[in-house]
């Protein structure tokens, strides 16, 4: 497939996906009435969030919580969950965006915080929103070759700085609508975390098989989404364009090989109403099979995939086809299937 990675896996398992969310809900009016001096400047209609983004309410961490602490919290259960001790993990990859410092990495306080032994591998990867089912295929190759036997793959958001810093930023500035909207996908952040432990399948019958999936690179578009704790700034337009561009083209090459226009649930990365139903629609896709989050949690990175697909895990039965999907700033997109 000219342009396509291609994986597949023969003997890896999804045995167990878990989240934990901040306890702190933050309503898109509580952003808007924050916004309301630069709302007013530009003219803009209150219900901005929810109408063009479709988002009502996000998380954030409240005090005396953490994204770390969440996150050890998120792979201490689907450890449980996934009945793997810890001493017995071999890997464990950190996919957050959220990083309070370049070095060391995240990683290594969540190895110590969930108490694996000194054996085990532990690393960050980035990846803009793809980070998460990167690690997964990561952490699936090294399964799968017999360097390990279980992993850990984490990821922990906090959305707080951000959104601090953006709205401080629009209140004070006299930027005109568009220079407004440029920012408009800090607005829509949520903070969260989660973690899937990975096996071997056939020690794990009772698990679900990771079958593998493809990734596509259209890089040309890496200046369309930049962030950093500053800031996001985004031609959301031209990155809805390309992004979608992307997968189509990405989904029609992999067609040969995968059959992927019958899922039983698709499990999409959660930005917004338009992006859902763009993807939707440009793959045909039936909508009641594409449960959604950004609703009630907004944007939360890399962690979406996982949170969702942890929510949805208890409607889902033995032999469901489960597709994973999302597109990442850069711009990257990556499927992976699952047998439930």
């Amino acid at each position: 497939m000219a342009g396509n990675a291609t994986t597949r896996f023969g003997n890896v398992s999804l045995l167990s996906v878990a989240s934990v969310l901040p306890s702190r809900v933050t309503t898109s009016d509580d952003i808007e009435d924050r916004l309301s001096a630069a709302l007013a400047r530009l003219r803009l209609r209150p219900g901005l969030l929810r109408r063009v983004a479709g988002v009502n309410e996000r998380r954030n961490w409240a005090e005396g919580e953490s994204s770390d602490d969440a996150t050890i919290a998120a792979g201490t259960k689907a450890l449980a969950e996934a009945g793997v001790a810890p001493g017995e993990v071999g890997l464990l990859i950190n996919t957050s965006v959220t990083r309070k410092h370049l070095e060391p990495s995240v990683a290594v306080r969540l190895h110590h915080g969930l108490d694996l032994p000194t054996s085990a591998i532990n690393f960050d990867i980035a990846n803009a929103c793809l980070g998460f089912v990167n690690g997964m295929s990561l952490a699936a190759g090294m399964i799968e070759s017999g360097q390990i036997r279980y992993a850990i793959v984490v990821n922990g958001e906090d959305a707080d700085e951000i959104q601090v810093n953006t709205i401080n930023r629009l209140v004070n500035s006299n930027a005109d609508r568009d220079g407004f909207m440029s920012e408009f996908a800090s607005l829509t952040l949520g903070s969260g975390s989660a973690a899937a432990v990975l096996g071997r399948a056939d020690e794990h019958p009772e698990g679900h098989r990771l079958l593998g999936g493809v990734t596509r690179a259209a890089t040309q578009f890496h200046e369309l989404c930049v962030g950093s704790v500053d800031g996001m700034f985004t031609d959301a337009k031209a990155l809805l364009k390309g992004g979608l561009n992307l997968v189509v083209s990405a989904w029609k090459e992999a067609a040969p090989e995968w059959k992927w226009s019958g899922m039983d649930r698709y499990i999409t990365h959660q930005v917004s109403s338009v992006h859902t139903g763009a993807i939707v629609k440009a793959a045909k896709l039936d909508p009641e099979r594409v449960p959604v989050t950004y609703d009630r949690y907004g944007n939360v990175g890399p962690a979406s995939i996982p949170i969702t697909l942890a929510e949805q895990q208890s409607s889902l039965k033995r032999g469901d086809r489960v597709l994973l999907m999302g597109v990442g700033s850069g711009l990257n997109t990556a499927m992976m299937e699952l047998a439930w």
